[in-house]
């Protein structure tokens, strides 16, 4: 019977529990949100593909591909895996200095790249590696997404404008943008301002429909029937129908080494990107969210899709809403969108001939006016300036130095704001907020009475080996600074979550310094793991683990 069973076990730890729930109904529901998804993703996918540099084609397989695989992995019902803007440019962006201008190059180290990030993906699972999500912050990601919109604006914007666009990095577009803005072909501003203004007002007016895929079907007949080619509007041309026959991609092993860091890129903030939109719908719905499951199908969608010749992909934030508001009730709705995908790669892909570049371009500027959020800006600004500057220092590092670097600046400040604050933790003078048992941070709460005599302190962090020497500073500090004779501190410790042996020897050595000087010193509010703690180091009396500040002064 065990043996029985454990073929069992380990498929429960492999397959998603939400496979028991599939009903009739689900299928039903899933088969509509799917089909509407496809729609939705259809110029999503031709989009990304161009900014990747890649023929759109490789956008739809990457799709068909990532979506084929994913469902069965995924922990969330609502998430959808697919081709994004941010990992595109990425991957445009660092291939493109390798490939050396021949696309079929570009388009085999992108794939090598992708196959990348589903290796390292497969390795974060197997590691446990899921909470590496959790060191880009919200915040981090918000001036990302700025940053993010701002570049692919300066690359599109030349495209819809009619001419070629020049620059290595932002500031450099930007300049060639300017000095050639005179090149303007008004053909191609008509279509792309046309189409760019039908997409935003379509995401204004009903921003879960398929307008884009609206306007797709608009470009196509206006390249057909105005006969545009002439009138120095590009167009996309032909695009192969049919899949590619799955298969490792033609790279050297130097290639290989070239790409690995690219794909730990990829791999990188597509945890991120996925991560965010599965918390966002596990929040909503009340569930836990699993990051390993979700690094499980990264893993598989990002090596099917390099097995089939497309690019990486994550959870992609509108198209999962998308899905959510068709009705989706399952992961099953993302393998059905890859089947009708799979249904315009193989039939339907020559329509694609005549639609204007401009109509490409206006699609993902309609895009990135999402990822620009100047409230969001602001608001963490307000609400702590290092919050804010964080933001920035990603928005520019994207800017200046590029996608990932970005996202590392950010990061990497982050962390160092964070070490900040363990090394240099508050330690705040309290007093008793008049006709109460609270005591409140004097700073705050001008109207709190101190004790006469004793000096109520507050330490907001544990006290560590890093950071009990500016608890004693902080703690002689304050006791200099009354004005009154003191004979007792008293430190509030609810608020302490740790003390190693350093800081249990700092309080020690404090106990003794205050003792030649007539003051008692009192920790009040201990937990029980703290106090356990400070008595091993051969802290005795002195204690008070279950008495808060208001009853030790009684």
């Amino acid at each position: 019977m065990a043996d029985a069973a454990a073929p069992a076990e380990d498929a429960a730890m492999v397959l998603p529990g939400w496979i028991r729930s599939v009903t009739g109904a689900t299928l039903r529901a899933d088969l509509v949100a799917g089909l509407m998804l496809a729609a939705y993703m259809v110029p999503a996918a031709l989009a990304d593909a161009a900014i990747a540099g890649l023929p759109p084609q490789a956008g739809l397989h990457a799709c068909i591909f990532a979506g084929a695989v994913f469902w069965l992995f995924s922990g969330s019902s609502r998430t959808v895996v697919t081709v994004t803007t941010g990992l595109s440019l990425l991957l445009g962006q660092t291939v493109a200095e390798m490939s050396g201008g021949d696309p079929a190059r570009h388009a085999a180290l992108i794939a090598a790249a992708t196959l990348w990030a589903g290796a390292f993906a497969a390795l974060g699972w197997a590691l446990g590696a899921g909470v590496l999500a959790r060191f880009v912050s919200d915040t981090v990601m918000l001036g990302f997404k700025c940053g993010l919109a701002l570049h692919l604006a300066a690359a599109q914007l030349p495209k819809l404008l009619g001419f070629a666009g020049h620059g290595e990095d932002f500031f450099a577009r930007v300049v060639h943008l300017v000095l050639h803005v005179g090149e303007t072909n008004r053909a191609s501003l008509l279509i792309g301002s046309v189409a760019l203004a039908g997409l935003l007002v379509g995401k204004a007016l009903a921003p879960t429909r398929p307008v884009a895929l609206i306007v797709v079907v608009a470009g196509i007949l206006a390249g057909a029937v105005l006969d545009l080619a002439p009138h120095g509007v590009s167009l996309v041309g032909t695009v192969p129908r049919g899949l590619p026959m799955p298969g490792l991609p033609d790279v050297s092993r130097a290639d290989l080494r070239d790409t690995l860091p690219v794909g730990l890129a990829c791999f990188l903030l597509a945890i991120v990107e996925t991560s965010a939109v599965a918390r966002m719908f596990a929040r909503r719905e009340g569930q836990r969210y699993d990051a390993g499951r979700d690094m499980l199908a990264l893993a598989a969608a990002n090596l099917a899709a390099g097995l089939g010749r497309g690019l990486a992909v994550s959870g992609g934030s509108s198209q999962s809403v998308v899905n959510e508001e068709a009705g989706a009730r399952t992961p099953l709705s993302g393998l059905f969108a890859a089947g009708a995908l799979l249904v315009v790669a193989v039939s339907l892909t020559g329509l694609l001939a005549t639609l204007p570049q401009p109509v490409l371009a206006a699609m993902v500027l309609a895009a990135v006016t999402g990822l620009i959020d100047i409230k969001g800006l602001v608001r963490a600004w307000r609400f702590r300036h290092s919050e804010g500057l964080v933001a920035l220092a990603a928005l520019g590092g994207v800017l200046a130095a590029g996608l990932l670097q970005g996202v590392l600046i950010g990061a990497t400040l982050s962390v160092v704001l964070m070490l900040r604050s363990a090394l240099r933790p508050a330690v705040a003078e309290l007093g008793r907020v008049p006709g109460t048992d609270v005591f409140a941070d004097l700073a705050h709460r001008p109207d709190a009475l101190r004790q006469p005599g004793v000096l109520v302190l507050r330490c907001r962090s544990a006290v560590l080996y890093m950071n009990a020497e500016h608890v004693m500073d902080a703690t002689q500090a304050l006791l200099a600074a009354r004005p009154d004779p003191v004979h007792r501190v008293v430190f509030d410790m609810t608020a302490v979550t740790a003390i190693d042996l350093p800081g249990a020897e700092m309080f020690l050595e404090l106990r003794r310094a205050l003792a030649d000087r007539g003051i008692a010193l009192v920790l009040a509010g201990l937990r029980d793991t703290e106090a356990a703690t400070l008595a091993q180091a051969g802290y005795d009396g002195g204690l008070e683990p279950h008495r808060g500040v208001a009853e030790v002064l009684v």
